[in-house]
């Protein structure tokens, strides 16, 4: 194995709590009306073209074209998704700093170019990272590898001298095949154990 020089992390689930029910828990009355709102009208699939780079403005018009009556709760999902930001996940947060000392440290995310700028004047964080690729501003996702290689390309390093740390398993299933150690975040990891275990704190 290679020796470690970056650190490469995902956001969304990772760095940012962001999930849209923040916003539509107090738009919709019923609990049960918000989740077939957002599994059968703004679905995970719909926001994934706007992170591979397709206008918010022309995401929205089509949406509610398709259902017409959704008309303002759709609107509200670019219009207010400020509202769907839950804060920075201060205990992955904290390790920025640290393994500064030690590495270089990326981003690596599927997120609207559109949407990004808000999330990076919100959270400090943004200016301890060494760079961060964004899927929406390069119009390809995870778990595509082509980002991935965008990333290497860009700031001249290699997979296998990187780990990286993402909460979605099939983002981390490319990012092996391409060579890179990992670390998957999900629920009951706690990151900062995982990273001394394996002697990169």
């Amino acid at each position: 194995m290679e020796p470690l020089k970056n650190i490469v992390f995902d956001f969304g689930g990772v760095l940012i709590d962001w999930n849209p029910v923040y916003l539509y828990r107090n738009v919709f009355k019923k609990e049960e009306e918000m989740n077939y709102f957002l599994e059968h009208v703004c679905r995970y699939d719909w926001n994934l073209l706007q992170d591979a780079g397709r206008p918010l403005a022309e995401a929205t018009r089509i949406l509610q074209e398709e259902h017409p009556e959704y008309r303002e709760e759709i609107a509200m999902y670019y219009g207010r998704w400020d509202k769907m930001l839950g804060g920075t996940i201060e205990e992955n947060v904290k390790l920025i700093k640290p393994l500064k000392e030690r590495y270089n440290v990326y981003g690596l995310t599927n997120w609207s170019a559109e949407t990004i700028p808000v999330a990076m004047a919100r959270y400090d964080f943004f200016n301890d990272l060494d760079g961060i690729v964004v899927s929406g501003a390069e119009k390809t996702v995870k778990p595509g590898p082509q980002l991935y290689r965008i990333l290497l390309k860009r700031y001249g390093i290699k997979a296998e001298e990187s780990l990286f740390i993402d909460d979605n398993c099939v983002n981390i299933e490319t990012s092996q095949q391409l060579g890179f150690q990992t670390i998957r975040f999900t629920d009951g990891v706690d990151l900062e154990k995982e990273l001394k275990a394996m002697g990169a704190l």
